[in-house]
């Protein structure tokens, strides 16, 4: 009966109805990764209008990524190299994260991203080696390109908002991070079993239940509030320090003016006196 009622719309079935909504949900649960490890790239911009930024066009050039992927799906499938390749970048960033960060203030400066144009390649990389995971897996649901399309479109824009959030709550909570990274280890390691065996690769449900369980790990202790009262308090004294910095060296020098002035006059008045006095009566 919905078959016939959709049967003016080609492209349009039954299935469509079913498999749209799985195809978003299965986008949305395995963006959670996805966004932790967009946003910590991002939060290393010194600002936060340039976090926003790097994800609004970082995400738009993953999004023509995807895109390019799902139409060249068949042919890259046929290569296990880019699964590989994917895999090894997302397990070195993991083994970046975990064993060659240095948390000293010195380290952590050294890390920050000294511009918006830095912070793109990085994020649409990233992006795009997650897509090998849930692109391929969307195929394998679906052969409507249309519709694989339109379930990755809608899971860039949840990733947008995601990644948002985790900026903020990457300050929040103490183990969210390597949570995130953990998960991140995980993606890469479901590639790297499709690229050895298919079989030995553990359903998706499975894989949802465990970064659901990290995830839990992650949110379970909050950064005590004094410490983030703290540290916001520190960033405005520093931005309030900086703000009164400038006046005073403007009234310096104002003041140096004033008094070099001040000295040419008096001298100018002593000079006009003495020839008034040997000058002849």
């Amino acid at each position: 009966m919905l078959d016939q009622i959709l049967a003016p719309f080609e492209f349009f079935s039954s299935d469509t109805l079913i498999l749209l909504p799985l195809l978003i949900g299965l986008e949305a649960v395995l963006s959670a990764d996805n966004a932790i490890a967009l946003a910590a790239i991002a939060q290393n911009l010194p600002d936060g209008q340039l976090q926003r930024r790097a994800l609004d066009i970082g995400l738009i050039v993953a999004f023509t990524l995807r895109v390019l992927l799902i139409l060249t799906a068949t042919w890259v499938t046929k290569y296990w190299q880019f699964e590989l390749a994917g895999a090894l970048y997302l397990m070195w960033l993991v083994v970046q994260h975990f064993f060659l960060t240095d948390d000293s203030e010195e380290a952590v400066a050294g890390r920050q991203l000294n511009s918006l144009w830095a912070a793109i390649p990085l994020i649409a990389l990233t992006d795009l080696a997650f897509s090998l995971d849930s692109v391929t897996t969307a195929i394998a649901l679906s052969k409507e390109t249309w519709l694989v399309i339109t379930g990755g479109a809608i899971g860039v824009i949840t990733l947008r908002f995601m990644a948002g959030l985790f900026i903020r709550w990457l300050e929040e909570y103490v183990h969210l991070e390597d949570a995130g990274y953990v998960a991140v280890a995980m993606v890469s390691g479901r590639l790297m079993l499709r690229v050895a065996n298919d079989n030995w690769v553990p359903p998706e449900w499975a894989m949802v239940l465990l970064i659901a369980l990290v995830f839990v790990w992650g949110f379970s202790k909050r950064v005590p509030d004094e410490e983030i009262n703290l540290e916001a308090g520190a960033t405005q004294t520093s931005t309030d320090s900086a703000d009164v910095a400038v006046p005073a060296g403007v009234a310096a020098t104002v003041l140096a003016d004033s008094t070099a002035q001040a000295v040419r006059a008096d001298s100018m008045d002593t000079a006009d006196n003495r020839l008034r006095e040997e000058s002849p009566s």
